[in-house]
């Protein structure tokens, strides 16, 4: 427990503007209960709450040397404060002043405020739920190069969602097979469909190069564009844990004039993300998030905000804002159909990415956000979802997205180049207003009818 120092906030106190914010819930161990020996568990809980701010700034776990060149009068200064405490639901959020960080530093940050309060023996879960982080940290990043309105610029699409199609299996194909799944997508029904992504496991292998692959990938992309008078985009997976060969891998793509590349960010690392984007390379970042589910799920209730949690978990919220922060201009945030999102968060993740003067929102624990110079993002909406899934997607998620089918177009009944017209009918209808359920009444031997009579109007759940 916090010693020494006190780390709760005197009522009324607020943070100021040179603040970041966290908010948390947290769940007392049987241990620290035992240990209160009868103390009223709303005190526990304060302590806790007590204990993170200290953990997670200036403070250890017994009274330390407090004379001449301690440290001590300066630890009171720059101490984190826990405040807003809510006792019913376990809540409370912890105010850091930035002077405890660098403002250009994402990896020092997150030592710093979630570094090692999961470690504490009193909690036994907890859930950061949200960050907010102040103009002087924001102003330290460049975020995103181009953005939404960039890749519509340079794709010359003013409005309307991105499709995209990742291959499956995930892996299988050769690099030549995959050049010429790519043609068959480009050029399939009105050539209007936009973009190939490799999945996140497909790096440099024997059978699929990286390096022939982009070519191949690329020739045809060029080709389906002379073709159909229509810009496309290839999302090319340059992930690797030599930040030097991930370089290596974007030039190659710039060489062959790409646009986009495409990197693993949890698994190559917030220093990978950061150092890629600085180094200016020219080419649009998608993000993929795999390994995102080892710290954002809880299956628990208390991943709503009320009720209790039954492990340690990061939300996809943090997540979201740390890789717009960091300069990604899209990345996968799920998809408000999915069966753990039924309580709003990937339409909340949606938000995170594209407003400038984020709120609140009352469903979900949050805190806001002003972005001041960083551009609004993509939010790719995946997992599971195919052509009778585009109505509801999109009316949630709004045109700024990336709708990527894998199987919802390789798994057409009548074939790939079937499921390619699927979605663009979809895509079509919805922006004409016309209601994909009197569109497949009326035209019941369409591509999409087929792609619905297979999977229905819902999202597959993936196994």
């Amino acid at each position: 427990m916090a010693v020494q120092l006190d780390y709760i906030a005197k009522k009324g106190w607020k943070p100021t503007s040179n603040h970041l914010i966290t908010l948390i819930k947290l769940e007392l161990s049987k241990i620290a209960i035992k240990e209160a020996k009868g103390k009223p568990l709303k005190k526990v809980f304060e302590e806790g709450a007590a204990s993170v701010a200290a953990e997670s700034s200036t403070g250890t776990w017994t009274k330390v040397y407090d004379g001449p060149g301690s440290g001590i009068p300066r630890a009171a200064k720059y101490k984190a404060l826990a405040f807003d405490l809510d006792f019913n639901n376990k809540m409370f959020k912890v105010a850091y002043p930035m002077d405890l960080f660098e403002p250009d530093n994402m990896s020092g940050l997150l030592a710093g405020i979630v570094g090692n309060i999961a470690g504490m023996k009193m909690v036994s879960g907890m859930r950061i739920f949200d960050v907010k982080f102040p103009k002087k940290m924001v102003k330290a990043f460049l975020g995103p190069k181009f953005g939404v309105e960039g890749v519509r610029k340079f794709l010359g699409k003013k409005k309307e969602c991105l499709l995209c199609t990742v291959p499956k299996p995930k892996i299988g194909r050769t690099d030549k097979e995959q050049a010429l799944l790519a043609r068959d997508l480009f050029s399939a029904g009105d050539g209007s469909y936009d973009g190939i992504k490799d999945d996140e496991n497909l790096t440099n292998l024997t059978f699929n190069p990286f390096y022939s692959r982009v070519k191949l990938v690329l020739d045809e992309l060029k080709k389906a564009e002379n073709k159909t008078g229509k810009k496309k985009f290839y999302l090319c997976d340059i992930s690797h844990s030599n930040i030097d060969e991930m370089e290596k891998r974007a030039r190659h793509i710039k060489k062959h004039k790409g646009t986009f590349m495409m990197i693993d960010v949890i698994t190559t690392g917030f220093a990978a993300v950061d150092t890629i984007r600085r180094k200016d390379l020219g080419l649009a970042i998608h993000a993929h998030r795999a390994m995102h589910g080892f710290i954002t799920r809880d299956n628990s209730e208390g991943i709503h905000g009320h009720g209790e949690l039954e492990g340690f978990s990061i939300s996809m919220i943090v997540l979201a804002k740390i890789f717009r922060l960091l300069g990604v201009d899209s990345i996968h945030g799920g998809s408000p159909l999915a069966k753990m999102e039924d309580y709003g968060e990937a339409e909340y993740i949606a938000k995170v990415l594209q407003e400038k003067n984020l709120k609140p929102d009352k469903r979900i624990p949050s805190l806001g956000q002003d972005w001041h110079h960083i551009k609004p993002v993509w939010m790719t909406a995946s997992g599971g979802l195919h052509p009778g899934d585009f109505e509801s997607v999109l009316s949630k998620l709004g045109n700024d997205i990336i709708i990527q089918c894998g199987g919802g177009v390789l798994g057409h009944p009548k074939g790939v180049k079937a499921g390619v017209i699927a979605a663009q009918q979809a895509r079509s209808i919805f922006y004409k207003k016309i209601p994909i359920r009197r569109f497949v009444r009326e035209e019941d031997c369409s591509e999409l009818a087929s792609a619905v009579e297979i999977w229905g109007y819902g999202p597959r759940i993936v196994y």
